[in-house]
């Protein structure tokens, strides 16, 4: 089984939180199952990749989450281009972990104001109040950042990039002075809610093909199911012991506001289902895909009792798993073990 949990290594800051915490399961796992580094590209991209769903310049969530919207992606080059908050901080700039609580209204009027000062150059598609698309007359040479992956984090390196990232950028900045005395934005403030001032390109691509397969995936977050529904696979809400990949993305939210407390309740209750779905397979696998961090695990690793069971804190430390991987995995795969391009086998 693939257990994909963004943010299971935290920042240094959050490591002490985890004092005195004894989660068995958990920590085995980490301490006598076979490490390996691997892309910190983000959630998305680790499902695509599980999925079997081919990278292109980006990987093509966009097209994607706009056929689950209704819309028609056809053959064109599609890049979502969500409506977010980002946090002026004293040296930073920094994206907003939650997007703003956008009604249907609101979100119509805003692109609309956008599409009315661009015209065909930036003309977004609200489908949905918080997935926004722009459909572009070729494809682009950019290379983007999920907002997953974004989130709580200084926005400056993680911007766009490519031959046409400076074109994007010039009008994301126009965008956010368009958007900064909106009366859409005035009267969310007023009532004390999140204004939108800027979009997040991502996710670009144009529709790829599918690869159908019958596989339980258990995720929360809207794009997540997509992206299974799109392959064939079953989506369940909530992870059991049937699951052959879940996304467990409890920890985000606690890393991204820094709350130590959150975090501490959200590894509980990972433990409680690192314990049930061990219960049924034989290997899980767990793979920070925000990190860039794995850890594949067996049944018998139990048996590897020259792996001591450290302290949780210690096991969490990112960088001396690093070290460790390098030598523990004989081969490391450029993605978790999980095939490049290729249709991944669950674990079980």
């Amino acid at each position: 089984m693939l257990v994909l949990v963004p943010h299971l290594f935290p920042p240094p800051q959050l490591l002490d939180a985890a004092q005195g915490m004894h989660l068995p399961t958990l920590q085995t796992l980490l301490a006598r199952g076979r490490r390996e580094s691997c892309p910190a590209a983000g959630t998305e991209a680790a499902l695509c990749e599980a999925l079997g769903i081919e990278q292109q310049q980006d990987w093509p969530v966009a097209p994607i989450t706009l056929e689950a919207d209704g819309g028609t992606a056809g053959s064109a080059y599609w890049l979502r281009v969500d409506p977010v908050h980002l946090r002026v901080m004293r040296d930073r700039i920094v994206l907003a972990g939650d997007a703003p609580d956008l009604t249907s209204d609101e979100a119509d009027t805003l692109a609309s104001a956008i599409g009315t000062h661009f015209g065909d150059a930036l003309r977004p598609l609200p489908l949905r109040p918080q997935r926004w698309y722009l459909r572009l007359a070729r494809p682009a040479a950019l290379t983007t950042t999920p907002p997953s992956l974004a989130a709580g984090r200084d926005i400056q390196p993680l911007l766009p990039q490519g031959p046409d990232a400076t074109q994007f950028r010039t009008q994301l900045n126009e965008v956010q002075m368009l958007l900064h005395d909106h009366p859409v934005n005035q009267a969310r403030e007023a009532r004390g809610a999140l204004p939108v001032n800027a979009l997040w390109p991502w996710g670009g691509g144009v529709l790829p093909a599918a690869h159908p397969h019958p596989w339980r995936i258990a995720c929360q977050h809207e794009d997540l199911q997509a992206l299974a529904r799109f392959t064939g696979a079953s989506v369940n809400s909530s992870i059991d012991a049937s699951s052959d990949v879940a996304v467990f993305d409890a920890l985000a939210a606690a890393i991204q506001a820094g709350d130590a407390f959150g975090w501490r309740e959200a590894l509980h209750r990972l433990e409680q289902t690192l314990a049930a779905v061990q219960t049924r397979h034989a290997r899980v696998s767990l793979v920070d895909p925000v990190r860039g961090l794995a850890c594949h695990g067996h049944r018998m690793d139990r048996w590897r009792f020259w792996r001591k069971r450290s302290a949780l804190g210690t096991l969490l430390r990112a960088d001396p798993w690093r070290e460790t991987s390098r030598s523990d995995s004989v081969s490391p795969s450029p993605a978790c073990g999980m095939g490049r391009g290729k249709r991944a086998a669950p674990v079980s």
